[in-house]
Protein backbone atom coordinates (compact mmCIF):
# COMPACT_ATOMS: atom_id res chain seq x y z
CA UNK A 1 0.00 0.00 0.00
CA UNK A 2 1.58 3.40 -0.65
CA UNK A 3 1.74 5.94 1.88
CA UNK A 4 -0.29 9.02 2.15
CA UNK A 5 1.62 12.73 1.29
CA UNK A 6 0.39 14.60 3.69
CA UNK A 7 -1.18 17.81 2.96
CA UNK A 8 1.11 20.74 4.07
CA UNK A 9 -1.09 23.63 5.75
CA UNK A 10 0.07 26.74 4.74
CA UNK A 11 -1.01 30.16 6.43
CA UNK A 12 0.54 33.55 7.13
CA UNK A 13 2.86 35.79 4.56
CA UNK A 14 2.33 34.67 0.55
CA UNK A 15 5.43 36.03 -1.82
CA UNK A 16 6.57 36.34 -5.54
CA UNK A 17 9.70 35.39 -6.46
CA UNK A 18 12.40 34.10 -8.98
CA UNK A 19 13.99 30.82 -8.45
CA UNK A 20 17.59 30.78 -8.47
CA UNK A 21 18.90 27.60 -7.50
CA UNK A 22 16.95 24.38 -7.42
CA UNK A 23 20.08 22.31 -6.64
CA UNK A 24 18.92 20.89 -3.30
CA UNK A 25 16.40 17.83 -2.74
CA UNK A 26 13.22 18.92 -2.92
CA UNK A 27 14.29 22.67 -1.81
CA UNK A 28 14.06 25.62 -3.76
CA UNK A 29 16.10 29.29 -2.92
CA UNK A 30 13.61 31.99 -3.88
CA UNK A 31 14.62 35.71 -4.13
CA UNK A 32 12.88 38.79 -4.85
CA UNK A 33 13.87 42.65 -4.70
CA UNK A 34 12.31 45.40 -2.84
CA UNK A 35 13.05 49.03 -2.52
CA UNK A 36 14.03 50.66 0.74
CA UNK A 37 13.78 54.80 1.85
CA UNK A 38 17.12 55.65 3.09
CA UNK A 39 15.99 59.36 4.69
CA UNK A 40 19.73 59.81 5.04
CA UNK A 41 20.49 60.65 1.91
CA UNK A 42 16.45 61.14 0.58
CA UNK A 43 16.99 57.55 -2.27
CA UNK A 44 15.78 54.17 -2.52
CA UNK A 45 18.13 51.58 -2.31
CA UNK A 46 17.50 48.18 -3.83
CA UNK A 47 17.28 45.33 -0.88
CA UNK A 48 17.25 41.62 -2.01
CA UNK A 49 15.12 38.40 0.14
CA UNK A 50 16.76 35.31 -0.55
CA UNK A 51 14.58 32.12 1.01
CA UNK A 52 14.37 29.06 1.10
CA UNK A 53 11.51 27.40 0.29
CA UNK A 54 9.97 23.34 0.03
CA UNK A 55 9.55 22.54 -3.89
CA UNK A 56 6.66 19.95 -4.29
CA UNK A 57 5.42 21.67 -7.42
CA UNK A 58 9.06 20.58 -9.40
CA UNK A 59 10.30 24.59 -10.09
CA UNK A 60 13.14 24.93 -12.16
CA UNK A 61 15.98 27.94 -12.06
CA UNK A 62 14.40 30.99 -13.76
CA UNK A 63 10.82 30.15 -13.02
CA UNK A 64 8.38 32.72 -11.54
CA UNK A 65 6.80 31.39 -8.32
CA UNK A 66 4.14 32.21 -5.91
CA UNK A 67 5.26 30.83 -2.17
CA UNK A 68 3.18 30.86 0.56
CA UNK A 69 4.36 30.49 4.63
CA UNK A 70 3.99 27.05 6.68
CA UNK A 71 5.34 25.44 9.64
CA UNK A 72 8.88 24.99 9.88
CA UNK A 73 9.91 21.82 7.87
CA UNK A 74 13.53 22.11 8.84
CA UNK A 75 15.78 24.63 10.18
CA UNK A 76 16.13 27.23 7.30
CA UNK A 77 12.51 26.46 5.46
CA UNK A 78 9.96 27.95 6.83
CA UNK A 79 7.98 28.40 2.93
CA UNK A 80 6.26 26.46 0.43
CA UNK A 81 6.19 27.01 -3.31
CA UNK A 82 1.92 26.67 -3.99
CA UNK A 83 2.64 27.55 -8.19
CA UNK A 84 4.64 28.18 -10.49
CA UNK A 85 3.23 31.75 -12.19
CA UNK A 86 5.67 31.56 -15.48
CA UNK A 87 8.17 29.08 -16.66
CA UNK A 88 11.21 29.74 -18.29
CA UNK A 89 13.30 28.01 -20.94
CA UNK A 90 16.82 26.59 -20.21
CA UNK A 91 18.09 28.82 -23.05
CA UNK A 92 16.74 31.93 -21.32
CA UNK A 93 18.25 31.51 -18.00
CA UNK A 94 21.68 32.41 -17.76
CA UNK A 95 24.28 30.43 -15.70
Amino acid sequence: MKKDIKKIVTHGRTFTGVVISDKMHKTVNVEWISWKHVPKFERFEKARTRIKAHNIVDAKTGDIVSIKECRPLSKTKHFVVTEILDRKDKSEVKK
